[in-house]
């Protein structure tokens, strides 16, 4: 064993903790987000090559896991109980009288208020301070094991801080996941972009993205946590829940500034007020305060209903909506080219702000709502952060109201526009576009595709915005006099950069193609694209038809291919790309034919490999690494937390694999 690598992991380790905490915890980092990247980037590099060295508290355990295949049930230590809900004033005075009547008391009763969260409830279960289950409320008796999607939360601390006779040998926290208001504008903008409906809510975006099985995506989703209770502790708990609140402190969890002791309910009143008043300035969804009575011995008295607690309630916020009038409905290109119908609205107050844009998604809506530029329509805004049209006031139509398509040549630079059979989203298919080519740099230099080192998003603005940059092509023709000039670019850093570039230009064929951002072709797919066709310019030629004959390529993905070389713009950008040096150099040829015409399927987590150098060991060999297990599966390789896909294979007799047997089958 390497002491000197294991002691440097464990620093490691260390270091990325303490500032995970200072950052996500204290809001107070240290560091600069590139020295933390490259610190999860060495520890990460250590535990590739030392797997038996990995733990499941490690920091690498937040950016995911292998995909699962479904998640498994998980039933609560005691159950996680829903709360009633008041409407008005009147309301919340008549719960205050039930509680005094429940306690006995005339005098004032201390409540907590904490702000009620738009998210998701969940629970997280430490054993010695160590994360061990995390899942969802469910029906408040069983939940879902989302355990790999919630380590990536980095609010959540994956071992509790503080001493070893602080912390209990068992202890079940709760709270709700949410996703953070620009983030969720970020993540709906992405999904208009690729033609997928936008979620209605954070709260939805937080639900779904913490019910997917590849982990991965809910880590680049970057969801955050507030604990708000207990379930089962084996250590006596403080007096009050105030103080319960402190002590999540003390374990390394975030809790919410805004939550406040009120004594008595006109206090209580008085914070729904000013928490109203904040709503629209906070950096997260709510919908109403949590009003709880303090002290847990007054809790324990007043026990609970079959689904909720007496001594808790919900102060919901009234929902936010105004009638305004649609003046223009204008067409907005994202960042893959999809053409968003943008309504352009008198000007009108909803909640404390003014909304004057309002995004209708996609044809389908606009027809759906029948909704016409000089329409008087309902805004609302409950619950969303992008305003949304709920409804049409027809009633009050003049008859003037003109209906609206989306144009079939794209606003910005006049291509055409193409709409697939089957789906809402109109595009723009043209890869030079302006209004797309930001993001389309970002993805061709990131470190799945052309791994450029140093092309970060402030630096693509800058050359984009100078006209240094009309297309990715002009990367490589960038000179290092065009680039000093520019805001924080020394000498040396320009020096870097265009070895970056240079270095590109080397990529093998099959990631240049996942590059080139054509929809629907992920690094997999573009894979199998360049193990079908071998060279670029055969693929290219490829008509539909002969596309759909490749297995794992669907009608989808056939007819999107076709249509991006089929563009004279994209295919001058390939001519482009060649004139600059990229090489567009097919694929490493396969080291052996041991696994030739085999179809192996790998499934579970394993330890030897990730899930990516797997699949291209099998492809180096002459093999296809297939998702799916059917009659057509020669192996399935499997690893811890198989799933499904063994038990497929068991039904179905095809013969199974463990990961040491699958080595020596590669390596006789």
């Amino acid at each position: 064993m390497n002491k000197d690598l294991y002691k440097k992991l464990q620093e490691l380790r260390r270091t990325l903790e303490h500032h995970n905490y200072r950052y996500y915890s204290l809001d107070d980092p240290e560091i600069t987000d590139a020295e933390y990247d490259r610190l999860m980037r060495e520890l990460i590099e250590i535990e590739t090559k030392h797997p038996e060295w990995l733990t499941p508290d490690s920091p690498s355990q937040r950016v995911g896991a292998p995909p699962v295949d479904a998640f498994s049930s998980i039933s609560h230590s005691l159950p996680m109980l829903s709360l009633d809900n008041s409407l008005n004033e009147a309301e919340i005075r008549e719960f205050d009288r039930r509680t005094q009547r429940l306690l006995e008391r005339t005098d004032e009763i201390e409540y907590v208020c904490e702000v009620k969260l738009d998210g998701l409830a969940v629970e997280l279960v430490y054993e010695s301070g160590l994360l061990t289950i995390g899942s969802t409320r469910g029906d408040g008796i069983t939940g879902e094991n989302i355990t790999q999607n919630l380590k990536t939360i980095a609010s959540i601390p994956l071992r509790l801080r503080g001493t070893e006779s602080a912390v209990p040998e068992r202890l079940e926290v709760r709270g709700e996941a949410i996703m953070p208001l620009h983030e969720f504008v970020r993540l709906n903008q992405t999904r208009l972009d690729s033609g997928d409906p936008p979620f209605a809510n954070p709260r939805n975006a937080a639900a779904g993205s913490l019910r997917q099985l590849d982990s991965s995506i809910t880590a680049s989703r970057r969801l955050d946590f507030f604990p708000y209770g207990i379930g089962l502790c084996s250590a006596p708990l403080p007096p009050s829940h105030n103080r319960v609140l402190s002590w999540f402190e003390e374990l390394g969890f975030k809790t919410n500034p805004l939550t406040s002791i009120c004594r008595g309910i006109e206090a209580v009143i008085d914070y729904h007020r000013r928490i109203m008043e904040q709503r629209d300035s906070l950096k997260y969804e709510i919908d109403g305060i949590v009003v709880k009575v303090n002290h847990l011995a007054a809790q324990e008295r007043m026990g609970v209903r079959s689904r909720s607690p007496r001594w808790a309630i919900a102060f919901k916020f009234p929902a936010r909506e105004a009638t305004t009038r649609i003046k223009d409905i204008i067409a907005q290109v994202g960042r893959t080219g999809t053409l968003t119908p943008v309504a352009i609205l008198d000007p009108v107050q909803i909640g404390g702000v003014t909304v004057s844009r309002c995004t209708l998604h996609n044809q389908d809506e606009i027809e759906r709502l029948d909704v016409r530029i000089g329409d008087r329509v309902v805004v609302q805004r409950a619950g969303d952060v992008i305003p949304k049209v709920v409804r049409v006031v027809k009633e009050q139509r003049s008859g003037r109201e003109q209906t609206y398509r989306l144009p079939d040549r794209c606003p910005v630079c006049n291509s055409h526009t193409i709409q697939a059979p089957g789906e809402a989203a109109v595009r723009c298919v043209n890869l030079s576009c302006p209004a797309q080519i930001k993001e389309r740099i970002a993805h061709f230099s990131s470190k799945n595709a052309m791994d450029i080192d140093g092309l970060g998003e402030k630096l693509i603005d800058q050359l984009v915005e100078k006209g240094l940059l009309k297309s990715i092509a002009d990367l490589y023709f960038l000179q290092k006099d065009q680039l000093i000039v520019l805001e924080r670019m020394a000498d040396k850093s320009a020096e870097n950069l265009l070895a970056a570039i240079r270095t590109s230009r080397r990529r093998p064929l099959e990631r240049v193609l996942f590059a080139l951002g054509i929809r629907f072709v992920g690094e997999h797919i573009a894979r199998v694209l360049v193990q079908a066709f071998g060279n670029l310019p055969a693929l290219m030629q490829a008509t539909p038809e002969e596309l759909e004959k490749i297995h794992e390529i669907g009608p989808q993905v056939a007819e999107s291919v076709n249509s991006f070389f089929a563009q004279k713009e994209n295919r001058h950008l390939i001519e482009r790309l060649e004139a600059g040096g990229v090489e567009f150099t097919a694929a490493t040829k396969p080291m052996g034919d041991k696994l030739a015409g085999k179809t192996i399927v790998v499934t579970g987590t394993l330890t030897g490999f990730s899930r990516k150098e797997i699949e291209e060991r099998i492809q180096q060999l002459g093999g296809r690494a297939a998702a799916s297990v059917s009659h057509n599966t020669d192996y399935v390789v499997v690893g811890e937390n198989a799933g499904s896909k063994a038990d497929k294979a068991k039904e179905l007799g095809i013969p199974i694999l463990t990961e040491q047997e699958f080595n020596q089958m590669i390596d006789n």
